[in-house]
């Protein structure tokens, strides 16, 4: 059941499983990811109605690139470890130089790309090192 904090409601990943009948563990992996956008308090992930909203509204993985053109944003891309035997981090400025640090690693599923706002450090998407190269490689 959603909880009521005043004129906003939050929604857990059992109450999301519930009403779209995902799996929790596919919804757990999204708000990782970025893909679904929740905040965690202590163990339990919450997600508020325009989170879902934003969510359902968004047209797939090239809308990265359509934000990117719309708003004329400088956006950054912070290759990094997913676990804690790989600490490296490398920030790069383009598709390029992030696909070419990637090709570089010896152990690709160890990586990760967190594509942000240059201008506030705002995380747009994370995505995978993996599903990053089939994006963008020619």
């Amino acid at each position: 059941m959603p909880r009521k904090i005043g004129s906003l409601t939050l929604y857990s990943v059992d109450d999301l499983h519930e009403m779209l009948g995902v799996s929790k563990m596919t919804l757990r992996a999204y708000l990782r990811e970025g893909r679904l956008k929740g905040r965690k308090l202590g163990v339990q992930w919450y997600v508020t109605e325009e989170s879902i909203r934003s969510y359902f509204d968004e047209s797939g993985p090239e809308n990265v690139q359509a934000k990117k053109a719309q708003s004329d944003k400088e956006i950054m891309y912070v290759v990094q470890g997913v676990n804690d035997l790989v600490s490296e981090t490398e920030i790069c400025t383009s598709v390029e130089e992030t696909l070419e640090c990637l090709k570089n690693q010896a152990i690709i599923s160890l990586f990760q790309v967190e594509i942000k706002d240059a201008d506030n450090g705002e995380v747009i998407e994370i995505v995978k090192a993996r599903d990053f190269l089939e994006r963008y490689s020619g």
